[in-house]
């Protein structure tokens, strides 16, 4: 939660994390999906949220420390967490800015209704494209599927313009270094993620 909400401190406009469902049906955000020692790791599915390390917080802990006013991006690893996760969102007055990422267009598709007003995003790779970016975009944009998000290094200014005429938002993940930030920004993309916070407002300062 520190982190969290140092991010906004540093200027942060969205927040990202990872979110699964515990045993008693919280939505809850870590990387992992697992606690405990190399030899008895358990997955957090199989586990109550009480009994959970208190470096995990659930979505509810974040809405409270940070409001329902931050863009909040989740990418969706446990499928079984995406109810809890909408109510969640719902109950805070968050889902205009809940963005919810997951890699199987079919499973998108179906979240489509449900999820709404929040947004979908693909996170995939272009060699995960079976008919290449221009067939991936048809297939988003009938899904009612808002942006695609792949590795920063995969965008190119073609990609970008080809993403923005379908109609989507072009997202870029795994931007650490600070030329990758600065490109990526000239490159316009509509959103980046970073685990720098402070170098990539810098970045995005320069690049205005």
């Amino acid at each position: 939660m520190e982190a969290f909400e140092y991010a906004l401190v540093l200027g942060a406009t969205g927040l990202e994390s990872d979110v699964w469902l515990t045993a008693d049906g919280q939505a809850v955000l870590d990387h992992d999906g697992l606690t405990g020692p190399p030899w008895n790791r358990k997955p957090l599915s199989v586990q109550l949220r009480e009994d959970l390390p208190g470096h995990i917080p659930s979505l509810e802990d974040l809405y409270r420390a940070c409001g329902a006013e931050v863009e909040v991006s989740l990418d969706v690893k446990d499928p079984a967490a995406f109810e809890e996760t909408v109510r969640v969102a719902g109950d805070f007055g968050a889902l205009e800015r809940l963005w919810l990422c997951e890699a199987d267009v079919g499973r998108l598709r179906s979240w489509a209704g449900a999820a709404a007003p929040a947004k979908l995003v693909n996170s995939t790779h272009l060699d995960d494209m079976k008919h290449g970016l221009a067939g991936r975009l048809d297939e988003l944009r009938d899904a009612g599927v808002a942006a695609l998000n792949m590795h920063g290094s995969e965008w190119n200014a073609q990609r970008v313009e080809q993403t923005h005429e379908a109609g989507l938002l072009a997202f870029g993940w795994d931007a650490q270094k600070d030329e990758h930030m600065l490109r990526l920004v000239r490159l316009g993309l509509d959103g980046i993620y970073s685990d720098h916070v402070d170098r990539l407002v810098q970045a995005v300062a320069t690049a205005r």
